[in-house]
Parts: structure tokens; C-alpha cells; sequence
């Protein structure tokens, strides 16, 4: 079984972390490795149910980054106002939440890449990269780090009580392999 990787153990140990990354945190600690061929992972294909997309996702060979943000949102209460295929499109995610600056701990990051886009959530930061959970990294929901530079746009989900006191930018090691495609 494949799970976030041990480096970053102290995500459990977080204090009122947002409803988000506490998902996320549970979804790390399950199988979500896609299945090479014509099978697929009970795991992800139950995120394409929550996220609503289950007629149109049909295999795990299927980018699945937006499917597992989705599934994320719904599961933390964050209202998600697209639907249909833009579910299963990380650029959708440029209409999620508010617009910031600097993102923190459980922010929503978009990223450019190869033939596309990537979304995941801010786990932390060192000086050349963000450290970034989410589904279909290494094809698998983990964290890995992702250049700074191909940040497109940072994402606040919308907190009805106020920012969680967790929310804060997150100092990490430069330690680990930097992705280059999450496709």
C-alpha cells in the first residue's frame, strides 16, 4: 500500500488543520495507486462518485488531480460551483474559493504543466518549490515538490468561522525528487 510518504508524518499531528488538508490527510493514508491496464482502483474510482463524475471518468488512467480536489471540497463542506467535465479539469480551480498572493498551509495551488494543468493543496515551501498534496502525482495521491515557477494561481477555499489558526506559510527541507509532469 502505497501512503504519504514518512517525511511528512507531522501533517497528523497538525492542531485545527483546514477541513481540506484533514481530508487530504485521510486520503493519504489510503491505497490510491492507479492500476496499470484495464483495471482501476476502487479508491479513485470511488472519488470520481463524490466528486459526481463517475459516467465520464471511467478509468484511472484518467489525469485525476481535479477528480480528488473535488472529492476533497465536497468532503470538507467547500462549495464547488462547476460540474461536468470542468470537474475533471485542475484550471477549474481558478474558480474555487478567493484569490491570494502568498499561499499558506491548505491552499489551493494551480499549476501549469505539459498538456495542461495540476491542482493540488499547500502542504509547505522551501526556496525552489512548494510541497503539494494531491492526486495523480507519481500516479498516486502523495505529496511531492513542484517549482515555484510553474505556479499559476494561488486559492483560498472560503472558511465560514475564520482561517484556521494552522493556516500560515510552512517552512520545509529542499529534500525529495521535484516533479516535472503530473500527467
Amino acid at each position: 500500500m502505497t501512503k504519504i510518504s514518512a517525511q511528512y508524518d507531522w501533517l497528523g499531528d497538525i492542531k485545527n488543520p483546514p477541513r481540506m488538508m484533514a481530508e487530504a490527510i485521510k486520503l493519504g493514508k489510503l491505497d490510491t495507486t492507479e492500476k496499470p491496464g484495464k483495471k482501476s482502483n476502487k479508491e479513485i474510482m470511488a472519488l470520481a462518485k463524490e466528486a459526481g463524475v463517475e459516467k465520464i471518468y471511467t478509468s484511472d488512467e484518467i489525469a485525476w488531480c481535479a477528480v480528488a480536489m473535488v472529492a476533497l471540497a465536497l468532503r470538507a463542506g467547500k462549495k464547488v460551483a462547476f460540474t461536468g467535465y470542468d470537474r475533471l479539469r485542475a484550471k477549474s480551480f481558478l474558480k474555487f474559493g478567493s484569490p491570494i498572493e502568498t499561499p499558506e498551509f491548505g491552499d489551493v495551488l494551480v499549476f501549469d504543466r505539459p498538456g495542461g494543468g495540476h491542482v493540488g493543496l499547500y502542504v509547505g515551501e522551501d526556496t525552489t518549490s512548494y510541497h503539494v498534496a494531491g492526486g495523480n502525482q507519481a500516479n498516486q495521491f502523495s505529496v511531492v515538490r513542484i517549482l515555484k515557477s510553474r505556479l499559476t494561481h494561488a486559492r483560498r477555499p472560503d472558511y465560514s468561522i475564520g482561517k484556521p489558526t494552522s493556516v500560515k506559510r510552512t517552512y520545509l527541507s529542499a529534500t525529495g525528487i521535484i516533479s516535472q509532469n503530473e500527467a
